[in-house]
């Protein structure tokens, strides 16, 4: 009769990049449940709604998380522009779209660099996180911050970029595009990292859905949902497919996220391409009064921004789903019937969030 025992995993483990914790109930080497606990960083941030002005709150919701930190502060500011019938200058729209792709581009190199460590792959970890730190460069070069942007206001854009540095940027993409290949391609395709993820933590289209999982975990059971697809921002006008993989286990996870590195280079050049000339803010005058909610896919999958408010500078309420919150079901139901050995690499394959999930 097999030993029942249960084993804590996390906060702290020498693969995890954040404090998530999981009682792992294992049958031998075999997880039969994984109980998830989370509130080790929760800071109270969508309270501070109460003594921050709604202006103020921009610089507020992108601190939710450091490396989705661009994503949060536009999907605040697009929910409040909403409410207050706010029109962004189509050059703000397009260099809005330019930035969230490069930051998806360094959050999914950040990932890309932590998965090769947890094989074991020093040298593979090191060329994806320095291919990030050129990404980085970029963005320092656009917005001042290399993690923390702060360019995203209420209206539009804080500062403009200057038709030669998106130049210089699409260049600079073309000559990493190479690079990029290779190091994906090494991870694909290496019989070590195909062997250990191929067949493991499977779930059908149906679980994923019923579950409420969110951007690649969902994807790479097949299901084509990707709110990019919803037409905000200037993404009617680029050319691009969702990627997803019908295999449902965490090689296909994988597969996903890997290709989508290379298909944000290939929008963000596209993006360059078509961005007009103008103006990249409006005057913003009053406050706002009533509620939206605006859905955008983080590189994590897609987010949700609940704003309400009363007509007065502070808001009454702020609320976020973000997707890591959302694919914890889905990942403790994929835990179970592995191995114990796998748990690291399985709960780095979904590249998970926890200073988002908590806020």
């Amino acid at each position: 009769m097999s030993n029942r025992s249960v084993v804590p995993f996390g906060p702290q483990h020498p693969v995890l990049p954040e404090p998530i914790h999981l009682d792992l109930v294992l049958e031998d080497e075999v997880v039969v449940d994984a109980i998830p606990s989370i509130g080790f960083v929760h800071r109270g941030l969508e309270k501070l709604v109460e003594v921050k002005d709604f202006n103020e709150m921009a610089y507020v919701a992108e601190r939710i998380c450091g490396i989705c930190s661009y994503g949060h502060g536009f999907g605040y500011c697009d929910a409040v522009e909403h409410i207050m019938n706010i029109e962004i200058p189509p050059r703000a729209q397009y260099l809005r779209t330019i930035l969230f792709e490069m930051s998806r581009l360094h959050s999914h190199m950040l990932w890309f660099g932590l998965l090769a460590d947890g094989f074991g792959f020093e040298s593979l970890f090191m060329d994806a996180w320095r291919i990030r730190e050129k990404l980085l460069d970029m963005l320092e070069e656009a917005t001042g911050g290399r993690v923390i942007f702060s360019i995203n206001k209420i209206g539009g854009m804080r500062r403009d970029i200057p038709k030669e540095m998106l130049k210089s940027f699409r260049q600079r993409l073309e000559d990493l595009t190479e690079d990029l290949k290779v190091t994906v391609r090494t991870l694909l395709e290496d019989p070590a990292v195909k062997s250990r993820l191929s067949g493991v933590g499977v779930l059908t289209a149906d679980e994923v859905e019923t579950l409420g999982a969110a951007g690649p975990f969902l994807r790479g059971s097949g299901i084509r949902r990707d709110s990019r697809k919803l037409g905000y921002l200037a993404y009617d006008d680029i050319d691009f497919d969702i990627i997803t993989h019908n295999d449902g286990d965490t090689y296909a996870r994988t597969y996903v996220r890997a290709m989508e590195i290379l298909q944000s280079v290939d929008i963000i050049k596209q993006a360059i391409e078509k961005t007009p000339a103008g103006e990249v803010d409006v005057p913003v005058k009053g406050f706002p009064n009533g509620e939206y909610m605006t859905r955008i896919e983080q590189p994590r999958g897609e987010a949700c921004y609940y704003v309400k408010a009363n007509g007065k500078k502070f808001l009454e309420r702020m609320r976020v789903r973000t997707p890591t919150f959302a694919n914890i079901p889905a990942l403790t139901a994929s835990l179970r019937g592995s191995e114990l050995a796998d748990i690291p690499i399985l709960i780095l394959a979904i590249d998970p969030c926890i200073s988002c999930t908590e806020r």
